[in-house]
């Protein structure tokens, strides 16, 4: 794996720094939020060709990808004018990723109220369903008009909630440029935390062809729920994800989340230790 991750988790005051901070650290490449680095524009206006040129050169400086442009808006915003506004948006960014060279545009798939939270019924539900790919439809063909991918992030929370949904849009919307970020943890609660183990086989059974970027984070079960940590600080059973990226995903793009500046060196190497470990095992 090409291990990467989220440059608002790195230290630092700007993006250059932080850029800089992240290449200290071991990582190779980055999922890039815009609105979350200080100094950095994110209005779809402000997205240009000489921005990106801007972006691209302090990449390079620093030999850093970069694997993520994040886009996380709510694709199921139920008021007509605001949904309007989100699809510019994605379009900007989709445009944006073609100037930048960014693996892909990456997204999670919202949730059909105004305020992006869960209802299980109402997000779950045939309806909110149709709602999403329906907008999601539009910004996968300007993703195609661009030469651009379109990552969608499954998670059991939102609209596409496990892998047997995420297999339904990806063949519905039947686009190349419609893939998936796999964030295993991302696919858990407590409603099927027994199930985890099926879960994550299905997921890399139903959507293994279209993973183009990896998240990666532990979790730890508690009184209140999941709640997600850096990698090697909880629960996670990485056995069959690292198998995966051997078999069918040489050098893949993982970005890590959930880090601390403390911790996210450890982090990486926790994560690139158990890689090594799992590839002596298969080969003995």
């Amino acid at each position: 794996m090409q291990i990467g991750i989220r440059l608002h988790d790195v230290a630092g005051k700007d993006f250059r720094e932080k850029v800089n901070n992240a290449k200290s650290q071991g990582f190779s490449c980055i999922h890039l939020a815009l609105q979350k680095i200080e100094g950095l524009a994110f209005d779809p206006g402000a997205l240009t060709p000489g921005y990106a040129s801007y972006i691209r050169r302090i990449l390079r400086e620093e030999e850093m990808e970069l694997a993520v442009l994040g886009c996380y808006l709510n694709l199921a915003h139920p008021d007509p004018e605001e949904i309007k506004k989100i699809k510019d948006t994605y379009q900007a960014y989709i445009r944006f990723a073609s100037y930048l060279g960014a693996g892909v545009v990456g997204t999670e798939t919202g949730a059909p109220n105004s305020t992006y939270s869960y209802d299980r019924a109402a997000c779950h539900s045939p309806r909110a369903l149709e709602i999403l790919v329906a907008n999601l439809s539009e910004i996968t063909a300007c993703a195609e008009k661009m030469g651009v991918v379109i990552a969608i992030e499954p998670v059991y929370r939102h609209i596409v909630w496990n892998p047997r949904v995420a297999r339904e849009v990806l063949d519905r919307i039947s686009s190349p440029n419609l893939q998936i970020i796999f964030d295993p943890v991302n696919l858990l609660d407590r409603d099927n935390l027994s199930e985890r183990r099926s879960l994550l086989e299905d997921a890399i059974r139903l959507l293994g062809e279209e993973v183009a970027v990896l998240h990666l984070k532990d979790y730890r079960i508690t009184e209140g729920g999941i709640i997600s940590l850096a990698c090697g600080l909880g629960e996670m059973d990485y056995t069959g994800i690292l198998r995966f990226v051997r078999e069918k995903k040489p050098h893949i793009q993982a970005t890590l989340e959930d880090t601390q500046p403390d911790n996210a060196e450890r982090a990486r190497e926790f994560i690139m230790g158990r890689e090594e470990e799992e590839g002596k095992i298969d080969n003995a």
